[in-house]
């Protein structure tokens, strides 16, 4: 049975597509006749910062923003920035998909801070709720040869989630959102990515089950 309420978060740096995420699943809620709410916070003005975004669905929804612990999933663009924003506002019930790529914030790169190892993010997030599927995100969007796809590639994982859990969801609805988003010169590239988003997490999944 789908959730009447469902809260996303999306935790990433700038320039990872973070707002565009949120977008596309925003229009595929619309597409459902469901109610959407999409508040975001900005760190640093500059590339890299960190960026989050709350994305509120229903039938009947009102703030825009996430209150603690009310993240039914995680969507993290970047593995640091999905820890940050896990701790507070993920379910003990709730789902963390985590795209394993690093990138630095500036008190690493001028070496006052230490980045943690990404196997540590991931056990700490396994502790904070019941499933976490991570992978690679940004090296399929590289193969595909756009980059810029990685957050896509994300979304066709979440598709996959979708169809396991209470999320109003569906693969068609979201696929279809990608469509009206993204420039229409990169419509194949963006599918290409969420087909293959989808398609590791099924992988992922059928092998749990072994």
């Amino acid at each position: 049975m789908k959730r009447k309420n469902y809260n996303i978060m999306i935790a990433g740096v700038g320039g990872q597509g973070t707002v565009l995420l949120s977008r596309i699943i925003g229009d595929a809620a619309i597409k459902l006749d469901l109610k959407v709410r999409i508040g975001e916070t900005f760190g640093a003005a500059m590339r890299g910062g960190s960026v989050h975004s709350h994305v509120r669905v229903g039938e009947e929804v009102y703030g825009p923003l996430l209150l603690e612990d009310e993240a039914d999933v995680l969507l993290a663009l970047e593995p640091l920035e999905g820890l940050r924003r896990g701790v507070r506002y993920l379910k003990p019930d709730g789902i963390a998909i985590v795209n394993t790529r690093r990138v630095f914030p500036m008190d690493v790169n001028i070496g006052v801070a230490e980045y943690p190892k990404v196997e540590e993010i991931i056990n700490a997030l396994k502790r904070l709720c019941k499933m976490v599927l991570a992978f690679e995100a940004t090296s399929i969007a590289e193969e595909l040869g756009e980059p810029r796809t990685m957050n896509v590639v994300v979304l066709g994982a979440f598709a996959r989630v979708a169809e396991e859990t209470e999320a109003p969801f569906t693969k068609d609805v979201l696929r279809e959102a990608v469509k009206g988003r993204v420039p229409p010169k990169t419509i194949d590239v963006n599918l290409k990515a969420f087909d293959r988003g989808y398609k590791i997490v099924e992988e992922i999944l059928l092998q749990r089950r072994q």
